[in-house]
């Protein structure tokens, strides 16, 4: 998301002359962009950097020199990783998410190699055609499931970031050992196939299903999530690291409601399950930046969570087809009325600063020093879809669908 310093010295609450004097004096951490006339251009990354500078400067009374130190030793700006020199595989990388984090990749960072693996020809081909000739761009035809293809993929990679999934619910439902040997059996297969090639980070996507399972999809990614947090003690002095990233509803995904709002309003008629069904909701921008982060700052077995609007569905049904009658059908098996992305049990281990949440590992290998300068939450604390500081409104949703 590109955001104006005026934006940045809003959000938190500091002058803009103050930013730019950090920046100055930060060179390296903060790569902003910059428009034909100058103006600079920050990432979300950029404004999380500030955020950790300010609570460090302004909170804990440290000085640059000192926050430089700090900083660097806990990898905590977006410049530690030289993209230039790094090798990326993204597993489901034809995907929605996966064609999103291609194009940024590209178009920001430039890395050495970005590597597209899936099992979808078609959609590679598609994706051929879309970005054109690339000479740090591969394709690799291969299924999670083939773990030797994965380690084919995976040779001289430095970063992967696992997005492979059957995510459909009735599918996985219907089909559920299939579910199983690609969500959890192909979770195993990431894990054994990055620590045999020694890549250094592996990122997982996972999603507000894994908390507190109702389906057999949500069943299987919880399963994989505990999979990469304790992926970790299985790499031993290999140094692997494994997190995961979480986060809800992605505007403009193949698997979102918008595209059958659209075109039922051609009917007259919007079908919903439940009118007090409320969710969280990210942009695909959102979820790219929230990885590229946690590449930078994680150290093994957290679960990022990107701090997110929630809107109500009869609001989103208001946004895109507001002539529309509603009708309730009910809802569905395996379909919760509202989205938890952290529970009170997780909260006991979660810290956070003003855009994340960071549930760390409960487990001896962690070092409890980790992320020190983030804000331990406060307790009996519930991240969940209906109870959250921040709401869309319906002329919110129209400016985003649209």
């Amino acid at each position: 998301m590109a955001i104006r310093i005026k934006q940045v010295s809003e959000k938190l609450g500091i002058p803009v002359s103050t930013i730019r004097h950090w920046q100055q004096k930060f060179i390296g951490f903060v790569n902003p962009e910059k428009t034909k006339g100058g103006q600079r251009i920050y990432a979300d990354s950029d404004v999380a950097f500030f955020e950790v500078v300010r609570e460090l400067i302004h909170k804990k009374g440290k000085s640059i020199a000192e926050v430089k130190q700090i900083l660097s030793s806990q990898a905590v700006s977006n410049g530690k990783i030289n993209w230039s020199e790094t090798k990326v595989l993204l597993i489901g990388g034809t995907g929605s998410f996966g064609k999103h984090f291609c194009r940024t990749m590209l178009k920001r960072f430039n890395p050495k190699v970005l590597r597209i693996y899936s099992r979808d020809e078609l959609k590679q081909h598609e994706m051929q055609q879309e970005l054109g000739e690339c000479r740090n761009l591969r394709f690799f035809i291969g299924d999670v499931r083939d773990v030797n293809r994965l380690k084919r993929a995976m040779e001289g990679v430095d970063l992967v970031i696992h997005a492979a999934a059957l995510k459909q619910v009735p599918a996985c439902e219907y089909n559920p050992f299939e579910a199983v040997k690609t969500n959890v059996m192909g979770a195993q297969n990431v894990i054994d196939a990055a620590i045999d090639s020694n890549v250094k980070k592996v990122i997982a996507l996972s999603t507000d299903k894994a908390v507190n399972p109702v389906n057999l999809y949500g069943a299987t990614k919880l399963c994989s999530d505990k999979l990469f947090v304790q992926g970790n003690a299985y790499s031993g002095d290999r140094s692997t690291c494994f997190s995961c990233v979480r986060y809800g509803n992605v505007i403009g995904s193949r698997g979102s409601v918008i595209p059958l709002f659209k075109e039922q309003r051609k009917s007259g008629e919007i079908t919903l399950t439940d009118e007090r069904m409320t969710r969280f909701w990210i942009t695909l921008d959102q979820a790219v930046d929230m990885v590229i982060k946690a590449f930078g700052i994680m150290k093994g077995g957290e679960i990022f969570i990107p701090k997110l609007p929630s809107m109500k569905v009869t609001d989103l049904a208001k946004a895109i087809a507001p002539e529309c009658k509603i009708k309730n059908i009910g809802i569905r098996p395996g379909e919760k009325l509202h989205e938890i992305l952290m529970t009170e049990d997780d909260s006991r281990n979660a810290v956070e600063i003003d855009d994340m949440y960071v549930i760390k590992p409960a487990h001896p290998w962690w070092e409890s020093e980790n992320f020190e300068v983030f804000r331990v939450v406060p307790p009996g604390f519930v991240y969940s879809s209906d109870n959250n500081a921040q709401w869309l409104t319906v002329d919110d949703l129209k400016e985003m669908v649209e």
